[in-house]
């Protein structure tokens, strides 16, 4: 309550968007200054809405990491591309993020298209500049904002360059008002989301070839115990049994290893001591089950 006293502050939401792969889950990292939103190579990592809390001077920003957008072909992408355009309706400003490595190509065209609908201020963000030589962003950004952009940044999520002009530019438009997080608070993900999204993103980088994209991590329990450590169950869904054979490895050494890594991270983003148990579980045909989408914070599209 003592923030929202502050004369003076700001408070608003800026929506992430762009294709798969722009960037958006690192430059939320950089801008909150910590790992809020997992990262790996694989296409569509995020799959929900990742709210990051930001200050910067007087303004506080919530941050909102978004699906990557392009043409959806099952359930779950379309409602992962639902979730993502759905972010920018309550939206105060609008991020545009493209890979200035790949430059723009199909989803980028549908993005602009659709965004000429949205009333926010909309921004354009060329990621990854530091791959790409001066000449061909100049081509880029004339070729972009020939659609309407209150301004441009070019940055690199990776290496912050850039990013603190951008997050500037977000503290100056968003409304007047007090601040609807305390002065702490980096995340509003529930702590059991946050530990299934990071085994999930340790499964990822182990398994980024071998996996297909369907699978999904769920925090099953959670207790607090006595010593101060936490106890966490979490099961891994696949969808077929070869799937949950190379999740095991062999000997369970694959698990073993996804484990140690992801219980390092939670233990270190929870500042507790943690047992991690790790369950995998074929269910075919998840993705055509509207439990698993209420558990990943998304809505389940009928059609």
């Amino acid at each position: 309550m003592a923030e929202a006293a502050k004369e003076g502050t700001r408070c608003g939401f800026v929506a992430l968007i762009g294709a798969p792969n722009a960037g958006k889950s690192t430059l939320l990292n950089a801008l909150v200054g910590a790992k809020i939103s997992i990262v790996t190579p694989k296409v569509q990592t995020t799959r929900a809405l990742i709210r990051g809390i930001a200050i910067e001077g007087a303004a506080q920003l919530v941050l909102v990491d978004t699906p990557g957008i392009f043409a959806p072909r099952r359930r779950l992408d379309r409602a992962m591309v639902g979730s993502a355009w759905g972010s920018t309706q309550d939206a105060d400003v609008v991020a545009l993020l493209v890979d200035a490595h790949k430059g723009a190509g199909e989803d980028e065209d549908a993005i602009l298209r659709k965004l000429a609908d949205i009333r926010a201020p909309k921004v354009l963000v060329l990621n990854k500049v530091d791959l790409v030589e001066k000449r061909k962003l100049l081509a880029l950004t004339q070729t972009i904002n020939e659609r309407a952009f209150a301004a441009t940044f070019m940055v690199s999520a990776r290496t912050s360059e850039g990013v603190a002009d951008l997050k500037s530019f977000f503290a100056a438009h968003v409304p007047a008002g007090p601040w609807f997080y305390p002065e702490d608070q980096i995340s509003d993900a529930p702590l059991r989301q946050l530990a299934a999204e990071i085994t999930r993103e340790k499964l990822y980088l182990r398994l980024h070839q071998e996996l297909p994209y369907q699978s999904t991590v769920e925090t099953e329990a959670w207790k607090e115990l006595r010593d101060g450590a936490v106890r966490i169950e979490q099961i891994i869904y696949v969808e077929r049994e070869s799937q949950r054979k190379i999740v095991l490895g062999k000997g369970g050494q694959t698990i073993k290893a996804i484990g140690a890594a992801a219980r390092a991270d939670i233990a270190a983003a929870i500042e507790h001591a943690v047992h991690l148990f790790l369950f995998v579980k074929v269910r075919e045909g998840w993705g055509d089950d509207p439990e698993r989408y209420r558990e990943m914070g998304l809505e389940f599209p009928r059609e």
